[in-house]
């Protein structure tokens, strides 16, 4: 038996497995083998909305004393006030907030295209098997939203229907609405309800996709007040459509939780509300409830969305239902007793951008762990790691994988070498084990016995060849998910027909060299004694290219150029490190 070839294809079919696992489970089914976490808390049943709306309450703690009991209706305001849209834009963001509620209805990435692929011929019919993701778009990445797709919205407010809160009419102050050549905008929306003034503050800063929230609350009333400020985002359950089967999709949605104590856990849409018809502690309950640090985000492909409170206090996560398909993540700050007369801030940050690392490292701990890695994230983050250094001297993606592959090929050289001069050595030996097989063919067991010396005899490890393929496979797969996840490549461009790494060759040149270097690597290799055996690995170069038609030009660049390096050292392996007794003669 050929171990080698034996190894070789299990990689292959398991790759091929791992590839399709993960496009399932980034299209939101369920796992061959990694069983989605199952990460949903149960809304408490005695806190209830009208309207189908979302006004979370305060803990039962504070209900108790009735300092921020919530009437039952949870009805703010009659809507009979004149509100309007303001529009805040800056160089990279350009943000729609509602005095109504002062909810951020909309908000638009102003340096990001929706789809930033090139047109080609046969795109369409690619689209059309789903074989790719929707035709490209000259429209910017759109975040917040409302419409008859898609609902996703920022919310802020006080706890307590009877205080100002995400359903309540603001008046806006006067001031600039684009950034004029300063460093900075902002908007101020005041309320009052209740006795209770409620002033949000949005600071909008030249070339941040950060945007500072700051809550003063006014006690006017004549006696102390205990309120409790909510952050949330509301979001739709409806999974988007488009994608490629080797690319991923085009988008997908899950909301996510953060304490220093119980680190990062995403959820899934689908589960929440499922809680409510569940005991405690099942599995839907299973995340963090409250903490005196955190976050809360909703993530999605190469974007995510986070409320990140500045202070350290007391504040409680919940997820829900709102209504029929819509869900909402937040956190609710207790903000302690504010006498008659006093006033008391709360800051926090709206993050609402890339999920680029640097960036998401500086606005709060743990918050770029919304980059989804798979499983591989201990690799990839080094790798993605030393990518960014590498892209740093070049300033090219497209080259920084080739230097990075060179990079890699030299570090695995010494076992290279050694996987070669195995390799050579069972090419001397082939006629040998081929007699083997002819001499004890009708017995299988004597056959591997006999196998088995010849490799003692000759000192040869069948399995030496393999483990440089072996060690290349998790950066293989590492370096797919690096493609898929990491913005920074998004719509990044080697050289002329390659336009975006993230996206197939579009003239399928790369798999083309990748298949001819394939071919030329299997000729230089041993051939196998089964002729079957010898054709299934001229088959795989040509099943291998016409795979990689779909894979990210990136990691298909990866491959060729490793490659074109292995028949490199191949040739310099067999003329200066084989010794010539260990050389077949032509």
């Amino acid at each position: 038996m050929d171990i080698k070839r034996t190894v070789l294809w299990v990689i292959f079919s398991m790759s091929l497995l791992l590839l399709w696992d993960n496009w399932m489970r980034h299209n939101g089914k369920s796992s061959m083998f990694f069983p989605a976490a199952a990460t949903q808390q149960a809304k408490d049943a005695k806190t209830a909305t009208a309207n189908n709306s979302s006004v979370p309450t305060a803990n039962s703690a504070n209900a108790a004393n009735g300092t921020t009991a919530v009437p039952a209706n949870g009805e703010a305001v009659a809507v009979a006030v004149k509100t309007e849209r303001i529009t805040i834009t800056t160089d990279v963001i350009k943000a729609d907030i509602d005095t109504l509620g002062g909810e951020v209805k909309r908000l638009e990435l102003l340096q990001y295209k929706d789809h930033p692929k090139p047109e080609h011929f046969y795109y369409p019919f690619l689209e059309a098997i789903g074989l790719r993701e929707k035709a490209p778009s000259d429209k910017n990445v759109v975040l917040f939203s409302e419409n008859d797709t898609r609902t996703y919205l920022a919310q802020t407010g006080l706890a307590n229907a009877a205080y100002p809160n995400h359903k309540s009419v603001f008046v806006a102050q006067p001031g600039k609405r684009s950034l004029d050549g300063s460093d900075s905008v902002q908007l101020v929306l005041v309320s009052e309800q209740g006795g209770v003034k409620l002033t949000k503050t949005f600071t909008f800063k030249k070339g941040d996709y950060a945007i500072d929230v700051k809550h003063t609350v006014t006690n006017n009333t004549t006696a102390a007040i205990t309120p409790a400020l909510y952050l949330q985002l509301i979001h739709d359950g409806t999974k988007p459509e488009g994608g490629s089967m080797f690319t991923g999709p085009s988008e997908f949605y899950a909301p996510a939780v953060y304490t220093d104590a119980e680190h990062f856990q995403k959820l899934d849409f689908e589960k929440i509300g499922k809680a409510e018809h569940e005991q405690p502690g099942s599995s839907n309950n299973n995340h963090a409830k409250s903490a005196d640090n955190g976050w809360v985000a909703v993530i999605q492909h190469f974007f995510v969305s986070a409320f990140v409170p500045q202070d350290k206090s007391t504040r409680e996560f919940r997820t829900e239902k709102v209504r029929d398909n819509i869900y909402s993540v937040s956190t609710v700050l207790q903000l302690g007793s504010i006498a008659p007369g006093a006033s008391k801030d709360s800051d926090a940050t709206l993050y609402t951008g890339p999920q680029s690392t640097a960036t998401l490292e500086k606005i709060a701990p743990g918050l770029e762990l919304v980059k989804d890695y798979g499983i591989l994230a201990i690799i990839a983050k080094p790798l993605f790691g030393l990518m960014s250094f590498i892209h740093g001297l070049i300033g090219n993606w497209g080259w920084t994988i080739v230097v990075f592959t060179i990079s890699i090929k030299l570090a695995l050289f010494p076992l290279s070498a050694a996987g070669y001069r195995s390799m050579a050595k069972m090419k001397v030996v082939t006629p040998k084990m081929q007699a083997v097989r002819e001499r004890y063919k009708n017995d299988p067991q004597k056959m591997n016995q006999a196998m088995m010396e010849l490799y003692k005899t000759e000192k040869i490890n069948p399995l030496g060849g393999c483990f440089p393929i072996l060690i290349q496979m998790p950066v293989f797969l590492s370096l797919y998910w690096v493609l898929q996840a990491s913005v920074e490549m998004r719509g990044a461009p080697w050289m002329g027909w390659i336009t975006d790494l993230t996206s197939p060759d579009p003239l399928f040149i790369l798999p083309v060299i990748y298949a001819i270097s394939m071919y030329i690597t299997t000729k230089l290799n041993p051939a196998p004694a089964d002729p079957m055996q010898a054709k299934m690995m001229m088959f795989m170069p040509l099943a291998f290219s016409v795979m990689f038609f779909f894979f990210p030009s990136g990691l298909v660049l990866y491959w060729v150029v490793n490659n074109i390096l292995s028949i490199g050292q191949q040739w310099v392996i067999n003329n200066k490190l084989i010794p010539p007794e260990h050389k077949v003669k032509a």
